[in-house]
């Protein structure tokens, strides 16, 4: 592609398409721009031409055909972006598709295969992988100060009734596929992409009105590797941390906006060993095992470019490193077999669950 513009066609004007991939794409003019969009009702064509300046049609086969665009963002409703993004890809165009990409692994590799096929990319918009606090997180855990990691706690709760289309099965509904793709990316990012965990996954309806479930326990494990504990629930009033990370020789927790982690260093702590007998104190009374450790601490403050929310600036990471896919042939971040593996922990998620999700 030349240095000009990448053209964009957005599939869909609600939340996802409107409000997030919109109102980005217009702050970004040197990479891109929305040449058309495509949404089945009139108000919302008619606010898109307003807004983005772009050709407004009734359905995205009508705006492929009418319009050269070098890439399309499918933010359909959940259900269709499978379907719909492998036609795009069999039509030969550059699909970037909204979470979830799919619901089962064979859809993935459909997809994969498509995308190999056409020569054209395949993109996921993951734009959580680029949370600062995720990413601060990272660089604690890669810094070795905790130690091995132990326990990696993922907590996504509030509490909430819903009763909208994404509480239904049928359009890739419930907590798992609405919310779940994006702790469960982060959570593979640290587990490890070369093995699949053991998994096990509790699932309730609780404030839904809809059939999906909006509970989700989630429990990665494998052997040398952290337990990662994934929950999303919607019956949680008292929420707490986001994340809390145990290790031998500290932890880290936090919210989205601010982490603290302590730990001590080896070589400063006392030497011990192991004694079978009971333990006395100087006294000669019985005791406990009591030392003193020097703990040293750390902390982070999200600091974000003024004016630009956390939702924009996950955005803006995700779709520059997509320009540097599309026009310098650079390397994905986020590639669709890191979903597939995500699709596999889903689909055991539904497999345990079948008083929810039946076969």
């Amino acid at each position: 592609m030349t240095s000009t513009p990448i053209r964009v066609g957005i599939i869909g004007q609600g939340r996802s398409g409107r409000d997030i991939h919109g109102k980005l794409l217009v702050q970004l003019p040197e990479q891109y721009r929305i040449a058309a969009i495509a949404d089945s009702l009139p108000d919302r064509q008619a606010r898109a031409r307003e807004e983005f300046g772009c050709n407004p049609y009734a359905t995205w086969e009508e705006m492929i055909e009418r319009e050269p665009l070098d890439l399309i963002v499918n933010a359909s409703p959940s259900h269709l972006h499978f379907p719909i993004t492998l036609e795009l890809l069999n039509r030969g165009f550059n699909v970037l598709c909204e979470k979830p990409l799919a619901k089962s692994p064979e859809e993935v590799d459909e997809l994969i295969a498509a995308s190999k096929r056409s020569g054209k990319l395949l993109a996921v918009f993951q734009q959580s992988r680029y949370h600062p606090a995720f990413q601060q997180i990272r660089k604690v855990i890669d810094s070795g100060v905790l130690g091995r990691i132990v326990q990696i706690d993922f907590s996504l709760n509030g509490f909430a009734r819903r009763w909208d289309w994404q509480t239904l099965q049928s359009n890739n509904g419930g907590n798992l596929m609405n919310t779940g793709p994006h702790p469960v990316d982060q959570a593979l990012q640290l587990f490890g992409t070369d093995a699949m965990p053991q998994i096990t996954c509790i699932m309730d309806r609780a404030n839904t009105f809809g059939d999906a479930e909006d509970y989700v326990k989630l429990l990665m494990r494998g052997q040398g590797r952290p337990t990662i504990d994934i929950e999303i629930s919607s019956c949680c009033a008292y929420p707490q941390d986001s994340f809390n990370i145990q290790g031998t020789n500290g932890g880290l927790h936090g919210t989205a906006d601010r982490l603290e982690w302590k730990y001590f260093k080896p070589e400063e702590a006392p030497p011990q060993q192991l004694i079978r007998e009971p333990l006395i104190s100087a006294s000669g009374l019985p005791a406990y095992c009591s030392e003193t450790l020097t703990w040293h601490e750390g902390d982070w403050t999200m600091s974000l470019p003024e004016g630009q929310s956390l939702f924009g600036y996950m955005t803006e990471r995700l779709y520059l490193m997509l320009h540097g896919a599309l026009t310098a042939g650079a390397e994905l971040e986020i590639t669709p077999e890191q979903v597939r593996q995500q699709m596999r922990v889903m689909e055991e998620c539904r497999r345990q669950n079948p008083h929810i999700y039946s076969a």
